[in-house]
């Protein structure tokens, strides 16, 4: 996967976004249902990989204020392991978790939150533009204007890897594609969803030889799109892929834990893919 993404790409997937809406809204390929979605709950969990556009970091601390110009940041997944069938560490991973409501047959409102992680790239060429006063890092020092240099971890490092949490909500609409076998015990469904909601950051920062872990803060907020298909067995059970599409503004990540003096702010791009297993609760179970 690419870590590096332009907003063109976005901007081609809300297009399409919008061609599905309003030319498919009224269409549907599998004729023979059995039961409803109207009155369902679901529930699903899973896991994500994600990747970030280029970004200006803006730090503020006491003797410093400077923007870290094309930074350029990775996500942190976890190698296939043990890790994601132990309940004390399976939330170690970058992971989904979503509970939904069909307040009509093929629409959900739904509520959660993706943890996704998100660290600085090193080494790495980056523009520095701002001030930093004399003797507080011993790699920069003194006025940049767009100055050409390269980072290093030893000495500056920005994270956010227990971590970028999106916790929103979601209004998705569901297009039934296909229904096999007795009682359409297997189904293909579409999913064309948005969602906004807020970042709750957790923050490691390393610079002016001090490495602060896990400072907690409401930083920002994000706006998404995520198409999706589901497979749906026994009209219970679902396995579903999702490809989410966003804009993340960060407008204040606390660096340092117990005072707002040092913090950051930023705005990037993303994409992820996504694959969840669910579960529906059905209230309606019959359909003229």
């Amino acid at each position: 996967m690419a870590k590096i993404m332009k907003f063109n790409f976005i901007s081609i997937l809300l297009l399409n976004f919008l061609y599905l809406i309003c030319f498919n809204s009224g269409s549907t390929f599998a004729q023979k249902t059995v039961s409803t979605n109207k009155g369902s709950f679901y529930l699903h969990w899973g896991y994500n990989r994600s990747a970030y556009t280029e970004s200006d970091l803006h730090l503020v601390g006491r003797g410093y204020d400077f923007t870290i110009k094309n930074m350029t940041a990775s996500d942190n997944y976890e190698k296939l392991s043990l890790v994601y069938l132990n309940p004390k560490k399976f939330t170690i991973p970058q992971f989904n978790v979503r509970f939904g409501y069909f307040f009509k047959d093929n629409w959900s409102l739904s509520f959660g939150y993706d943890h996704m992680k998100y660290l600085m790239d090193h080494p790495q060429q980056v523009m520095l533009d701002g001030h930093i006063d004399s003797g507080i890092s011993e790699l920069w020092s003194g006025d940049y204007t767009n100055e050409l240099t390269t980072s290093d971890y030893d000495h500056i490092h920005y994270e956010n890897s227990d971590g970028l949490n999106y916790i929103r909500f979601e209004l998705a609409r569901y297009f039934n594609l296909l229904a096999l076998g007795k009682n359409d015990w297997f189904k293909v469904k579409a999913q064309a969803a948005v969602s906004t909601g807020v970042i709750l950051s957790y923050n490691d920062f390393n610079f002016a030889g001090k490495f602060d872990r896990r400072t907690i803060s409401l930083s920002g907020f994000g706006l998404s799109l995520h198409p999706g298909l589901r497979l749906e067995f026994i009209d219970h059970i679902f396995l579903q892929t999702n490809l989410s599409a966003g804009f993340i503004q960060q407008i204040k990540v606390l660096n340092r834990p117990g005072t707002k003096e040092y913090h950051a702010d930023q705005k990037f791009g993303y994409l992820a893919s996504e694959l969840v297993i669910g579960y529906t609760w059905r209230i309606n179970r019959e359909k003229n």
